[in-house]
């Protein structure tokens, strides 16, 4: 019997979703090899297999590759913890165990590393970055108050202090020790994170019903 292969076509929203993934992981690529200012658009837009046409088509220029790398792995971040209450049924104990898992985690690709130095280098230099720059970490605070907020009430404790201010106070405490780790002393980032949030946990007050 004969067998007759068939190409799955993508349709237009297919196709242009697969073109800006490639142009955001080769824009990824140059960005850590060369840094920012060393990585050209047409060298983007040749290393993804398109022409400068196509970047345009997508993005408005590299400042927006790079603030949807940062809003992608932040989407990605708070997606993750927020998936460590998804039952209800786990215990104190168990959910502060999956957040222990989640933090061997952190910090674990090098390569993020270095494009978040290039993200504070280009928004200490380029004030219109700056701003969207600051724009992705208050959204990303917000969601990382939020976990904080359901942590605490799922521990039935008082938090110290604003969950807000608390996830400010961590995502500095995980960009500063990402920023000094190196590939071959990779910064213990997630450890720190957990051993000052249990701290904070065992300090805490009961909260009243």
């Amino acid at each position: 019997m004969n067998q007759q292969t068939t190409k799955t076509r993508l349709n237009r929203e297919q196709s242009q979703a697969l073109t800006r993934e490639r142009l955001l992981q080769a824009g990824r690529k140059l960005f850590v090899q060369n840094g920012f200012g060393g990585a050209s658009i047409r060298e983007i837009a040749e290393a993804a297999g398109y022409s400068q046409g196509a970047f345009y088509s997508n993005f408005v220029d590299k400042d927006a590759i790079l603030l949807e790398l940062l809003r992608a792995h932040m989407e990605t971040e708070a997606a993750q913890l927020a998936a460590v209450f998804a039952s209800a049924e786990l215990s104190g104990e168990e959910v502060l165990a999956a957040l222990d898992a989640w933090a061997d985690t952190l910090h674990a690709d090098a390569n993020w590393t270095m494009l978040s130095i290039e993200l504070q280098l280009h928004a200490s230099r380029s004030p219109a970055f700056a701003a969207a720059y600051e724009a992705v970490w208050k959204t990303h605070r917000s969601a990382l108050g939020h976990v904080i907020e359901r942590l605490f009430a799922h521990l039935a404790l008082v938090p110290p202090a604003e969950p807000e201010q608390l996830a400010a106070g961590f995502m500095a405490l995980a960009h500063g020790l990402g920023l000094q780790g190196t590939a071959v002393h990779p910064a213990p980032a997630g450890k720190m994170i957990m051993l000052f949030l249990r701290g904070l946990i065992a300090a805490a007050e009961t909260a009243v019903k």
